[in-house]
């Protein structure tokens, strides 16, 4: 096979036509699917490993661990030299990709972390499934941190400032609406459910900048920032919103550009119908918009799934980009989804589409890239390049190589706790109580108060209660009687209730 211009990407081989994807429509989107065992994880490989070779940067979630092999070199084998004499390839060679490596809750890569700040009320309400009432109060907990200058980070901090507002919920629905204890309720109970499916791993800092998913190596590479994704995808609500975020990070932050030379950022979520199957309504329909209207940001999602029919057809419809391995039609539902795909492509005279999708061999694929215009190419049968990095894991010893490797411990490792709405708002509830709490010297025994500048009627009430020197205060003396008492039950209820009415009763 001849050499291939520097605009495209080889995926492989039709006969002698050579199967490419323009870089230009890179941001144009697109869908990997097939049965398992049919090649499709290659595949996504052969793509993710080229454009990173254009100097495109590539984020992409790794559910079983299968692409970590990215960062190594592969390994010729009988089947792989097989490949290679059927395709005649001109310039193939193994090599590493620049990897890094990173984890929400940060065992197999750096940690990734966001504030509840960069979050925002918006978002987290949909997150949260919140009522429009709950909504409400989420509103307001973010305008009085704001107005207060509050920090939202974490969790803690959140919470902190609820129970400030519950606390304070009339002064609080004087100034900005009516905050009802129902809907306070509400929200705190859907954080508590947030916070149980793994919130504090993803909520904190150091938050993960932008740029340093988007940076490419020394040689003009393309960084591949790989998410291990094990744990996280049985965690769908937190797997879902954190690439949300992200991709809605990207979208808020980036200028449009329209159509580039090539993207700014590919990427490529593999075994998408975990992130659809269990995803709420509401994030659902955000993740839909920002496909849609990311891709004039420079920005290319890719999805990675067994089946056309697992993603929304709303989504289906922007991915122009189509790479079909083999479906496996057993059952009425999966002679369905065959019918299905073969529907999405351009129809090829000389393809029998529904018939080839169950007929295709490991490695081989139906496909079909947009090319001048942005006009889709009549599906080919094609027969998949290889990736020159390894097929599958690597082991604990290279990652932790390639984790410290990467540049980003020091930025990344540590977490940092600074001063935020918990630590103030507790620091002023410290403060009010010690303000509001008299001084130990005072009531000691035999002891005069320090004298104060007060009205004559609450002078008469301090002699009352604390006494003069003379004469001792009903407080001093109710205590010397509750001493007395105190070895029953009667006595230590009969404290608790002397106290209670003085200090002003249950709260």
């Amino acid at each position: 096979m001849t050499a291939m211009a520097d605009d495209v990407l080889l995926l492989g081989r039709a006969g002698d036509l050579a199967i490419t994807l323009p870089l230009r429509y890179g941001n144009r989107h697109g869908l990997i699917a097939g049965a398992t065992g049919t090649g499709k994880t290659v595949s996504v490989l052969r793509l993710v490993e080229g454009f990173s070779k254009a100097g495109v940067p590539v984020v992409m979630a790794d559910v079983k661990g299968d692409v970590a092999g990215l960062g190594m070199p592969g390994a010729m084998n009988p089947r792989l030299e097989q490949r290679l004499a059927q395709l005649a390839l001109e310039g193939f060679s193994f090599g590493a990709n620049p990897t890094v490596f990173w984890d929400l809750f940060g065992a197999h890569g750096h940690p990734l972390r966001t504030t509840i700040s960069e979050i925002g009320p918006t978002l987290l309400s949909r997150i949260l499934e919140l009522s429009e009432a709950q909504s409400g109060v989420l509103d307001i907990a973010f305008a009085l941190a704001d107005a207060e200058g509050l920090l939202l980070l974490d969790m803690d901090d959140l919470r902190a400032l609820l129970g400030h507002i519950g606390e304070n919920r009339d002064s609080v629905s004087k100034t900005y609406g009516l905050v009802s204890p129902q809907s306070l309720s509400a929200l705190q109970r859907a954080l508590l459910k947030f916070e149980q499916e793994g919130a504090r791993s993803l909520l904190g800092e150091p938050a993960i900048q932008l740029p340093d998913l988007m940076r490419c190596s020394a040689e003009g590479r393309g960084i591949i920032n790989i998410i291990a994704a094990e744990s996280l995808v049985l965690k769908p609500r937190l797997y879902a919103s954190f690439l949300l975020w992200l991709l809605s990070e990207l979208f808020e932050t980036l200028p449009e550009v329209g159509d580039l030379e090539k993207p700014k950022l590919v990427f490529v979520f593999d075994e998408a119908h975990l992130l659809f199957a269990d995803c709420p309504a509401s994030l659902q329909q955000r993740i839909e918009q920002v496909v849609r209207l990311i891709r004039s940001k420079g920005v290319g999602v890719y999805f990675c799934t067994q089946s056309p029919s697992d993603i929304p057809d709303v989504i289906l419809a922007q991915l122009g980009h189509r790479i079909q391995h083999a479906l496996r039609a057993f059952t009425p539902r999966d002679q369905k989804a065959v019918r299905t795909a073969a529907e999405t492509f351009v129809p090829n005279p000389a393809l029998n589409v529904a018939q080839v999708i169950s007929e295709l061999g490991v490695g081989e694929a139906l496909v079909s890239t947009l090319q001048d215009g942005g006009r889709p190419m009549p599906v080919q049968r094609t027969l998949m390049a290889p990736p020159g990095c390894r097929l599958g894991a690597i082991t604990t010893e290279e990652r932790a190589a390639l984790r410290a490797s990467s540049g980003m411990g020091g930025k990344y490792d540590a977490a940092l706790d600074r001063d935020s709405a918990s630590e103030v708002l507790e620091g002023r509830a410290k403060q009010s109580s010690a303000s509001s709490t008299p001084r130990s010297s005072d009531v000691t025994r035999g002891s005069t108060p320090e004298p104060t500048e007060t009205p004559k009627a609450n002078s008469r009430l301090n002699d009352f209660l604390w006494g003069t020197g003379r004469r001792q205060g009903a407080v001093e003396a109710m205590t010397k009687s509750a001493a007395r008492t105190v070895g029953n039950q009667l006595g230590r209820q009969l404290l608790r209730g002397v106290l209670g009415g003085l200090l002003g009763g249950r709260r």
